[in-house]
């Protein structure tokens, strides 16, 4: 298998994405991914990533490969998690405090911060629409995160998010109250799952 045969297959396995990173990790030059570049016809979606032209684009796994710091949260979260119907019109992030997010803001994302200690707390790998893996909230995580948030988000979003959240089998109620108390929103939480539960 020639070198190009390699990039295709990284690519192939990749959903049609590639980054150069992973090609030069293999033992392939920048030039030889250049040439492959341009003869397949790949576009540059950011620095050291490229996308196949046939392919339909994941916005989210693309903007996780361009800034590896971020965590889809909030609405975004509560669409891949299926505790809402509504597709975010903006893709929802949480960065570390102090993280600079000025181009992210210029890109059209939403973007919460939130302590370092807190930033990984709940985190879980888990697949876009189009099936490649984003790190995002788990569903316990997420509902801190929307009772934190609550004046920001629709009341009609929280609602019906806390209510699918109940449903679910795979809730742990445990680790919910857990988070709550580390993330100070345990006494809020306990007047929702009241009416809830």
């Amino acid at each position: 298998m020639n070198r190009l045969e390699q990039i295709m297959e990284i690519s192939t396995a990749n959903n049609g994405v590639l980054r150069t990173s992973e090609v030069v990790s293999k033992g392939i030059s920048k030039t030889t991914l250049a040439k492959f570049v341009e003869e397949y016809n790949y576009e540059r979606t950011s620095q050291g990533v490229y996308c196949s032209s046939d392919v339909w684009k994941d916005e989210m796994y693309l903007l996780q490969l361009r800034c590896p710091k971020i965590i889809f949260s909030h609405d975004t979260a509560l669409f891949l998690l299926d505790m809402t119907d509504q597709e975010p019109l903006q893709y929802t992030v949480t960065v570390k405090s102090g993280y600079n997010a000025t181009n992210l803001r210029e890109a059209g994302l939403k973007i919460y911060s939130i302590k370092k200690e807190f930033f990984e707390l709940g985190t879980v790998k888990i697949k876009t629409p189009f099936g490649n893996e984003i790190l995002i909230y788990n569903p316990e995580r997420t509902v801190c995160d929307l009772i934190r948030s609550r004046s920001q988000i629709e009341i009609q979003v929280f609602r019906d998010a806390m209510k699918r959240y109940i449903k679910r089998k795979d809730k742990n109620l445990h680790l919910l109250m857990e988070y709550a108390q580390k993330l100070r929103v345990n006494h809020l939480l306990s007047k929702y799952l009241e009416v809830l539960l």
